[in-house]
């Protein structure tokens, strides 16, 4: 594989799927087959499990391998069990998730797959929460997609969720879907799909209370591992099971900040025309020499303009700058006015201009001198 040319799809779906017959087909060692169908007995052979696989490149800060390799769902029996274990090992070379390492710089060979055997939930509603808004970045809005039956229904796109947004404790928007499929267990192993009876097809999958007791555990979740997190929940006879919890690795990164209040902050990048991320030397240059402190995140430089946009005699001044070179930033930051509840107004101080000490807006442009 490493020899192919990156280019070559065919050859790689070739010699992918040669590796995956060559581990299927291999026998499971014994003293590993005799370690489950111990652990089997002990726990209950005729049980139903979940088969799931857990590579050691799954998870990264950056790279989620989220459906990368295969997990198999409702499995009975230490024979089919220790046969999809082989499937699991085998689906680390899926097309899809070689593809997706070598567009993450990952190299083959040092990837390792472990399979972890979970007894199953049968559950009535599961789904995925977001203990931040995954468009709008938020980190103040959860979001929470729910739908009947196994998750695999959802994760697969086989249906469009419930979806509901939750901020400070309280739902502040719900979209109830017409949710026609769910995917269930067999009492036999495997699921089916199975179509929805129309009349509960518009009930909502959870209660508001439901969703907000959801949310309140992925906050627990969040701070504990200390980033956003993409939790898979199900919800069963005796409450919420977190099956799954990995960062969410597509949130674009916001600068420090040293206590716990809302900041709004404006690219220098965007006011310059600069869009690309800067190298550290741009980074440190920037920093150093602006008349205004300016924080790094994501390769890019923004600078605080909460005070002066709190406060009604700099705030004309602010979006004015801001609109002459860039309107689109201007709506943005209107747009952060016009919800009262982010960015509270500071007492009108007067014409006196800005509270003491505030900073100008953003640095001067700088621009490239002529040639002449």
């Amino acid at each position: 594989m490493s020899r192919l040319d990156p280019e070559d799809q065919e050859g790689l779906r070739t010699l992918s799927a040669e590796v995956r017959r060559i581990i299927e087909e291999a026998p499971v060692p014994d003293a590993l087959a005799a370690a489950v169908t111990r652990a089997l007995a002990r726990f209950g052979g005729q049980e139903a499990y979940a088969v799931r696989s857990s590579a050691t490149a799954e998870d990264l800060p950056t790279a989620s391998f989220a459906g990368q390799q295969d997990t198999y769902l409702n499995i009975v029996g230490a024979t089919a069990i220790l046969r999809h274990i082989s499937r699991c090992w085998a689906s680390l070379f899926t097309e899809r998730a070689v593809t997706y390492r070598r567009r993450n710089g990952i190299d083959h060979r040092v990837v390792h797959m472990a399979v972890v055997v979970q007894r199953m939930v049968l559950p009535r509603a599961a789904g995925v929460l977001f203990t931040a808004d995954p468009v709008t970045g938020d980190r103040e809005v959860a979001t929470v997609d729910a739908g009947f039956g196994l998750g695999e229904a959802l994760v697969s796109g086989l249906v469009n969720p419930d979806v509901y947004k939750v901020r400070r404790g309280e739902v502040v928007d719900r979209k109830i879907a017409a949710k026609q499929r769910a995917v269930q267990a067999l009492p036999s192993g495997g699921t089916r799909d199975v179509a929805v009876d129309a009349r509960r097809q518009e009930e909502p999958a959870l209660t508001d209370a439901q969703v907000v007791d959801l949310v309140r555990l992925g906050r627990r979740i969040e701070a504990h591992f200390g980033r956003p997190q993409d939790i898979e929940w199900c919800l069963a006879d005796d409450g919420f099971h977190i099956v799954q919890s990995r960062p969410i690795t597509t949130l674009f990164p916001v600068p420090e900040a040293d206590d716990e209040e809302n900041h709004v902050y404006v690219s220098v990048g965007h006011q310059q025309m600069m869009t690309d991320p800067m190298k550290p030397l741009g980074l440190s240059m920037w920093q150093l020499t602006a008349m205004v402190p300016m924080r790094a995140a994501g390769g890019r430089l923004f600078v605080d303009v909460t005070r002066r946009l709190a406060s009604p005699a700099s705030r004309p001044a602010l979006l004015d700058a801001v609109g002459r070179a860039d309107p689109l930033i201007r709506d943005a930051l209107e747009t952060v006015l016009d919800r009262e509840d982010f960015v509270p107004s500071l007492p009108d101080e007067g014409p006196a201009g800005p509270p003491a000490g505030a900073p100008p807006p953003l640095s001067p442009p700088i621009r490239p001198s002529s040639p002449n």
